[in-house]
């Protein structure tokens, strides 16, 4: 590669911006990568010196730690399509044990999981499950459940704290099956900790009757539970108190918990047995995966204590938020429960779009203020919104350092203001 070459490769970066999609009547921003070059602008720093970046995009980002690749390297393996991984049929037990559930069953992803679920609780096309509006498997699994299982979707309001109100689902609910006009109500289906509302976790009082009123009317409850270990940890509880109010789990593995990929599903011995076909039909039967399972058993063993560490650390860069000067924030610091933290602009005049440009953007008078370059990569998010995720990969230091970039892109925001008024 010439010299010429790699200089253009090193100028290259990735720029967030937001274009706005409308989903029934509420407005969400969905990110997209866009090359740009440092040149392009005139604030911007070719050569900043000392950078850090502090990655709050999600706690998807995490990588595996030495212990976690050293237990893959080692891992037995064996034909999991087979049975025959014992890697994989020991971390399926130590996950059916800690859920407080019969099986449990290794699956790619969460959105996998989630699709069989929906699959094997719905065994008929045109079925139909009652899930939250702003719940992700809803807004973020392109559909799969219709695309794919043939399963209707029928939608409660989500409200501030992920729960939605339970008259409203006991009217849903259809009755008079099999009227031939109706689908048959079959699934309702829960998130814990609630993603879009900003990690908000279900009060077990709510879970407790959620279950009641489905066992009334013979249906199953399913939960997301791609964050159910932070809101264990946030409630202090054991995750099988959460989720024996549940007949099925989806837990992921790559989050918070650190794994590289990976999901455990579980549920009775019977919804698993059922899954595994599903698993199968969709392309989720790997063979050797035990190398995977090694990573996600130390995720679920080892990970899980640590989770409040980044809970902290949410809490305190939302409370430096609140504190900053000038005021260009707007937190509501009883939202943050986990690790997830949603914020607003004061100003109309600092799109969530342009915000993340700034937090992301590394400037001269920056370098001079602080004496070394800090790049915060954040999401634009729902309802005109910031959010910022932490997990093992962001500690107490990056996070004062987040804080200390925020303080100073308010502080330039006013001073550019000032300067135009």
């Amino acid at each position: 590669m010439s010299v010429s070459v790699r200089s253009l490769v090193r100028c290259v970066k990735f720029r967030w911006v937001s274009e706005r999609i409308r989903y029934g009547g509420c407005c969400l921003r969905v990110v997209n990568q866009v090359r740009f070059y440092h040149g392009n602008s005139s604030t911007a720093v070719r050569d900043p010196g000392p950078m850090h970046t502090v990655d709050l995009r999600s706690d998807t980002v995490t990588e595996p730690g030495a212990a976690m690749r050293t237990a893959m390297v080692q891992a037995r393996v064996g034909d999991d399509v087979f049975g025959e991984d014992p890697t994989v049929n020991e971390l399926q037990k130590v996950a059916a044990d800690m859920f407080g559930m019969e099986a449990a069953l290794f699956v790619p992803t969460g959105t996998m999981s989630n699709l069989i679920a929906v699959m094997v609780h719905c065994r008929e096309r045109g079925d139909e499950m009652i899930v939250g509006d702003l719940s992700h498997l809803h807004i973020y699994e392109q559909g799969g459940s219709a695309q794919l299982a043939g399963v209707h979707s029928t939608t409660l309001t989500t409200l501030a704290d992920g729960t939605f109100d339970l008259e409203q689902l006991e009217s849903k609910i259809r009755h008079g099956y099999p009227d031939e006009h109706y689908p048959r109500s079959r699934l309702v289906c829960l998130e814990n900790t609630h993603n879009i509302m900003g990690g908000r976790v279900l009060p077990v009082s709510f879970l407790q009757q959620v279950r009641s009123i489905a066992d009334k009317y013979g249906l199953a409850v399913h939960m997301d539970g791609a964050r159910v270990m932070n809101a264990a940890v946030a409630l202090g509880v054991h995750p099988s108190v959460l989720l024996k109010h549940c007949h099925t789990v989806s837990v992921c593995l790559s989050k918070g918990l650190g794994a590289p990929a990976g999901t455990m599903l579980a549920g009775s011995k019977e919804f698993i047995q059922r899954a595994m076909r599903a698993r199968k039909a969709l392309g989720g039967g790997m063979r050797q995966s035990g190398f995977l399972a090694a990573a996600g058993k130390i995720a679920l063993v080892d990970m899980m204590a640590r989770l409040e560490e980044d809970h902290k650390n949410a809490r305190t860069f939302a409370k430096a938020l609140t504190q900053c000067d000038p005021p260009l924030y707007h937190v509501d610091l009883s939202s943050v429960e986990t690790n997830i933290v949603r914020f607003s602009l004061r100003v109309p005049g600092l799109s969530p779009a342009r915000f993340c440009e700034l937090m992301e953007e590394v400037s001269k008078e920056e370098v001079a203020a602080l004496n070394k370059g800090v790049r915060v990569l954040m999401f634009p998010h729902v309802g005109g919104t910031v959010r910022a995720v932490w997990h093992l990969n962001v500690s107490e230091e990056d996070t004062q350092l987040a804080i200390k970039k925020a303080q100073f892109v308010a502080r330039q925001f006013e001073l550019k203001s000032a300067e135009s008024t």
